[in-house]
């Protein structure tokens, strides 16, 4: 029960995920996250994702280009040709990197979800760290 309660605490947690992650030489599922947003246009995308580098709220950003959306919007499907970001971060700032998108963000409701990476290579992994800097 004291273990849980400590690692309820999130710098308690970060630091118990580092240590296992020195000790092991691996890392712990659900440290780690992929965020996906949609973008109206290539400016916009690089504009966001030159954002969240800068407030090291990610390490790494992807910019896949024109892809095609179909989607409801009040009640009809509609129609767009949008660009994807993928953007890697730690889990622990998916709520701050969210919460950033949504006000910079033109959309009235962007697209933004993030999934977990399960595996990983550890150099990258550590290399994620050090462009995200500390939490």
């Amino acid at each position: 029960i004291l273990t849980a309660s400590f690692l309820s605490y999130p710098v308690f947690r970060t630091l118990s995920l580092q240590l296992h992650s020195a000790v092991t030489g691996s890392y712990l599922s659900s440290t780690y996250s992929v965020v996906f947003v949609n973008c109206p246009n290539e400016q916009i995308a690089r504009d966001i994702a030159r954002a969240i580098l800068d407030k090291k709220l990610a390490a790494s950003v992807n910019i896949l280009p024109m892809a095609s959306s179909l989607y409801f919007w009040n009640g009809e499907i509609k129609e767009a040709t949008e660009f994807l970001l993928l953007i890697k971060t730690k889990t622990s700032k998916v709520r701050m990197l969210s919460s950033y998108i949504r006000f910079m963000h033109p959309f009235e409701v962007p697209e933004v979800f993030s999934l977990p990476m399960d595996q990983g290579d550890v150099r990258y992994l550590k290399w994620l760290d050090e462009g995200t800097g500390e939490d």
